[in-house]
């Protein structure tokens, strides 16, 4: 090795292995509700069907993505789900990597040991964190109904952006809540496909997801008595947290890496909130059971759990995520409401027109600010 060589700053291998994990993910999901082979087929046909016949009602009430193409959903079973999970997570963060990368001309690596053994334990750092992942993406498996997915490309488009609606999962809930299949397929496709207009329309959107985690994860260089002095500082001050794991992870954060935290939580909200918002707004011209569907999949959101799932709920924030529908609808609601879907549709235009923390949940700051 030469003195240049040994200078040179290591890569430190991925921080999971996304194969090790969708693997795991794999073997770990359960299969899901019983279906004969031509119950499986129908149910495939139809949220395939209503993911197109969805598009319409969504563009028209949004105002967004007139006029582009409708590409096809990909309808699939949870072990599929995993994959592309998966899959998604390694180009999101090897996108994010690569943009820390553009900015950052010492990523602050340690170059000294040996090289073989410091490739060693990247490896095995990853397929441990391949084997955590795993299994945390069987438990979502079972949980997510669809999802429009930015980071992976459309096989039938070549594009950026695919559509995901997960079969079993979407038979699971209309049996539980004993509403009618057909109409509850479309109006999970409603929101679906909102978000695919949502980042159809705004390509910009991808980017400054990408551009907000690469500060997330980036590596920092600061002491341990930084650290503890900065949580120490960041308890005691009045700034605003998320609650249980994410607010333990906003005070860990650099005051950067709270910024990126917080513009992702603010955009996720939006999305969301404007997703339910497009669902409602479409739902009672084109699902003649909208209210039952509603008022059943409410209570379902908010019902008790078991121990298991309320700690496994709180430990990868999907209680957050279910404060991100609310919050972010009624935001919506009220922004639309009050000066129309024309002029609430300045908020898709750059970054600084996307709600703050302090206009989300009062909405006419945002109205005052931007418009």
């Amino acid at each position: 090795m030469t003195g240049a060589d040994a200078a040179a700053p290591r890569d430190p291998g991925p921080a999971i292995d996304w194969e090790v994990a969708a693997g795991i993910g794999r073997r770990l999901a359960r299969g899901g509700p019983a279906m004969t082979r031509y119950t499986r087929d129908q149910v495939y046909a139809e949220l395939a069907e209503a993911s197109a016949r969805a598009e319409a009602p969504v563009r028209e009430v949004t105002g967004l993505a007139d006029g582009l193409a409708v590409p096809a959903a990909r309808v699939i079973d949870r072990g599929e789900w995993v994959g592309a999970a998966a899959e998604s997570m390694r180009s999101m963060t090897g996108a994010a990597a690569a943009a820390a990368a553009d900015v950052d001309e010492d990523p602050g690596f340690d170059a000294g040991g040996d090289a073989d053994d410091g490739g060693l334990m990247a490896t095995l750092t990853a397929k441990a964190g391949g084997f955590q992942a795993g299994g945390l993406l069987a438990f979502l498996s079972g949980a997510i109904l669809g999802q429009y997915d930015p980071f992976t490309e459309d096989p039938s488009t070549g594009d950026d952006g695919v559509l995901l609606l997960v079969a079993p999962n979407i038979v699971a809930v209309e049996r539980k809540l004993k509403v009618v299949p057909s109409d509850f397929r479309l109006w999970v496709c409603l929101h679906e496909v909102t978000h695919r207009v949502q980042f159809s329309a705004n390509p910009w959107l991808r980017d400054y997801m990408v551009d907000n985690l690469a500060t997330l994860t980036a590596a920092g260089e600061e002491t341990t008595t930084e650290l503890v002095s900065r949580v120490v500082a960041a308890v005691r001050s009045d700034k605003p947290r998320e609650s249980g794991v994410l607010g333990v992870m906003q005070l860990l954060q650099s005051p950067e890496q709270y910024d990126a935290f917080t513009n992702l939580m603010m955009l996720g909200t939006l999305l969301e909130g404007h997703a339910d918002h497009v669902m409602d707004a479409v739902g009672p011209a084109h699902v003649p059971t909208v209210a039952q569907i509603r008022a059943g999949f409410d209570a379902r959101r908010t019902a008790p759990r078991n121990p298991i799932a309320r700690v496994m709920r709180a430990l990868i924030g999907m209680d957050a995520k279910l404060a991100q529908y609310i919050r972010g609808k009624a935001f919506t609601d009220h922004v639309v409401d009050a000066v129309g879907m024309e002029r609430f549709n300045t908020i898709w235009t750059a970054p600084d027109t996307l709600p703050r923390p302090d206009e989300i949940d009062e909405p006419d700051r945002w109205i005052a600010r931007v418009l």
